[in-house]
């Protein structure tokens, strides 16, 4: 039976050795061959829309499903898209079956691979670097729009732990994403669409030893790079110094550390905005030798709310490799000058004042105090008189009862 077209990445390898450029085809049946050279091939399969995934059909009769297929195949998939990557795939021809589009021609490109540029062994906390990675198909850079889209390379550390693999998964460390690689002529991208990747990467983990992973986000590529890196504590600091005095410049100073920086090779830039929004670029370099440089900021008095970032430039004295420290945005604010005489006067004045409603709070408590007391008093003592006279009034009336029984006395007298 007939089936629509399919749609594959690939690039098929002939068997006298030449790499081949991106080529397409119309296949009959959903059907391509692979050639017994290729190491790795990725399918690109364009389906109808909310269609299921397709079934791949090795040359053997063997079938991969999106739910099940072995070790060597990664399968990432779309509402209307399969993307299937296989490991040595057996020779012969391939067909996919399902609601593939018609309207696609099949691209052939083989022996898919990532290159990534390798971080410096040592880093600092705090720097930013440029890392660049390419897709490759034997040795050729791979310039795909619908591939390249898709692949979403990120930058993963992990804290390095010897034998990792010998715990258990709940005690491993987490991943920590720090960048994902761009293609797009944005920031440091160099040229959108060129297979050319590029992340600006900022070292926001703390000083320890890492394991660093460039992997894909969809799978295809599960690992392009891994290494080990140290990183230290920042070599660099900026220490603003605020002015208080009108005509007096506002000062921020640049220091590199000693035996980690290269004498000579601080330099800085900052972007500076006033309340108003007016923005002044200042920049400053160390003197040949030196470790540290200063720039300084107007200061007219004018009040309200300030903020200055920008970035810092050195050298590692043991690589000679560049270091590059973005400032994160900084805040200050100018207010008006106080009296000082006037201000202790008000604040002695506001003691005095609390002192009073102390004590005023301190007599009220104490008549309460005594109010209490004698309400208590009282009201034992009209207790205690409540008692005395019941129990007088049981005395007289035990006493009463006492006479009432007493027979009266007859004396016989003798008669006469």
């Amino acid at each position: 039976m007939l089936r629509k077209l399919v749609s594959i990445l690939g690039l098929l390898v002939s068997a006298s050795g030449f790499a081949s450029q991106e080529s397409s085809m119309s296949l009959l049946d959903n059907r391509f061959r692979v050639d017994p050279s290729v190491e790795q091939m990725t399918f690109v399969i364009y389906r109808a829309d909310n269609s299921q995934p397709v079934v791949l059909v090795r040359p053997d009769g063997k079938k991969y499903y999106a739910s099940r297929f072995p070790d060597n195949v990664r399968w990432y998939q779309e509402s209307s898209m399969d993307i299937i990557s296989v490991d040595n795939p057996m020779p012969g021809p391939w067909q996919a079956i399902g609601k593939v589009t018609p309207k696609n021609k099949i691209k052939l490109i083989s022996n898919l691979k990532l290159e990534a540029q390798p971080l410096p062994e040592r880093l600092f906390e705090g720097e930013e670097l440029k890392l660049t990675a390419r897709l490759t198909s034997d040795d050729q850079p791979l310039v795909l729009r619908d591939f390249l889209d898709r692949v979403n390379l990120k930058v993963t550390f992990t804290k390095y732990i010897e034998s990792v693999e010998s715990l258990s998964k709940d005690a491993r460390p987490i991943p920590i994403e720090l960048g994902v690689f761009e293609d797009d002529g944005q920031g440091l991208d160099e040229q959108a669409g060129d297979g050319v990747f590029t992340v600006s990467l900022p070292i926001t983990a703390q000083p320890n030893k890492y394991r660093v992973r460039i992997t894909s986000g969809n799978g295809v590529f599960l690992r392009a790079l891994e290494q080990e890196v140290l990183v230290y504590p920042p070599p660099m600091e900026s220490t603003f110094i605020q002015s208080r005095n009108e005509g007096t410049p506002h000062q921020i100073v640049f220091s590199g550390e000693q035996g980690m920086i290269e004498p000579g090779s601080v330099a800085a830039h900052i972007d500076h905005q006033g309340p108003d929004g007016d923005k002044l670029a200042v920049e400053t370099r160390a003197e040949n030798g030196s470790l540290k440089a200063s720039l300084d900021i107007p200061y007219n008095g004018q009040l309200g709310n300030y903020s200055w970032s920008g970035m810092m430039y050195a050298t590692d004295l043991a690589s000679k490799r560049p270091l590059i420290f973005p400032i994160t945005n900084h805040t200050y604010s100018v207010v008006q000058e106080l009296d000082i005489a006037e201000s202790r006067r008000l604040q002695e004045e506001e003691r005095a004042k609390q002192a009073q409603r102390l004590q005023e709070i301190r007599i009220i408590q104490a008549r309460e105090d005594a109010r209490q007391r004698n309400m208590l008093i009282l009201i034992i003592g009209n207790l205690v008189a409540l008692v005395l006279g019941i129990l007088g009034w049981f005395v007289v009336r035990k006493i009463k009862a006492s006479k009432a029984k007493v027979p009266e006395m007859q004396l016989d007298m003798p008669k006469s």
